[in-house]
């Protein structure tokens, strides 16, 4: 079974997946209470599974972009887990886990998670062979600088506040061609993250050591270093 867990923004998800079906899974709003509420949430969601921590042989965490905080709080208990039960820890991005639960659009896909200050960071992807796959690196903007880049037709997707909303709003207005994806698709689920860490993992069973995970972050001036 492979734990996945979620704790890049102020979303924190969990799931536990079993290689063919979602075993549980849970998302909520943590606000900044991510410290305190990660690891018993982990033992209450084992146990409402009617599983326990030696059922684990797999582990994933999501990377980033995010929080500061937040990525912190995730990754450190997941590569604290992995080391001390000798288990894969596959590390994957924020983007590319929203990315993965979309359906099919022939346009553009722009991923966005919160990353504070009125900033989100970025992804933009394309449909090819059956999957998303993304186009160019991850980026740091504001929500007018994002919409003013949109170059064609796109479906937006992700976490969004009330700034986002009405700057999309105000972008549709003047002709941007941008469609917000239905709210229940703009969710980010750790049952996605499972799902493609799994993927990798058995592709590659040994290839996954947990200290070669780090969280990632979009570098600028007021991020601390590593």
């Amino acid at each position: 079974m492979l734990l996945a867990i979620d704790t890049a923004t102020q979303f924190m998800s969990l799931a536990l997946y079993d290689g063919h079906s979602l075993v549980a899974e849970q998302t909520w709003r943590t606000v900044n209470n991510h410290s305190v509420q990660l690891a018993p949430t982990i033992d209450a969601i084992l146990a409402r599974s009617d599983a326990t921590p030696s059922d684990i042989k797999a582990l994933a965490v999501c990377t980033g972009p995010g929080t500061y905080s937040g990525l912190r709080v995730g990754v450190s208990l997941a590569k604290g887990l992995a080391s001390v039960r000798r288990l894969p820890l596959v590390g994957l991005s924020a983007l590319d886990v929203l990315a993965a639960g979309q359906s099919h659009y022939s346009d553009t896909l722009i991923v966005v998670v919160q990353a504070g200050r009125g900033r989100v960071a970025v992804g933009r992807y394309q449909w090819r062979k059956g999957r998303w796959s993304t186009r160019g690196d991850a980026q740091l903007m504001d929500w007018e600088t994002l919409l003013n880049s949109v170059d064609g037709a796109a479906h937006l997707t992700g976490e969004i506040n009330e700034a986002g909303f009405e700057a999309i709003k105000v972008a549709q207005e003047r002709g941007v061609t941008v469609t917000l994806v239905p709210a229940g698709y703009r969710l980010r689920r750790a049952g996605f993250l499972a799902q493609e860490a799994w993927e990798r993992y058995q592709s590659n069973p040994t290839g996954f050591p947990a200290n070669q995970v780090t969280p990632f972050y979009i570098k600028t001036q007021d991020v601390p270093e590593s």
